[in-house]
């Protein structure tokens, strides 16, 4: 079960995530181009490891287990799909 970044994260892009991450899964960083055209960040489900080092990083409480997303949120699981599929 992979991580999944919610709307928390839209216009805060924190990268207290980034920064934790032993795999680095969630992208854009602050290094890549596209960093300032996105409005929130992304974790790759294929990448993630389940380590929950995001969760506990995240000041905004942004990160979730994809099972523990809340109902309103779910159609997230889709959106931080989608960003890698166009990658």
């Amino acid at each position: 079960m992979a991580y999944v970044i919610a709307e928390p994260c839209i216009g805060t892009k924190d990268n207290s995530c980034v920064e934790v991450c032993p795999v680095d899964c969630i992208h854009p960083t602050p290094d890549e181009p596209d960093y300032d055209k996105v409005e929130q960040l992304y974790i790759d489900a294929e990448e993630c490891i389940d380590c929950d080092a995001c969760v506990e990083a995240c000041p905004v409480d942004a990160c979730f287990a994809e099972d523990q997303l809340p109902d309103e949120w779910q159609k997230f699981a889709g959106i931080n799909a989608e960003f890698f599929r166009k990658r």
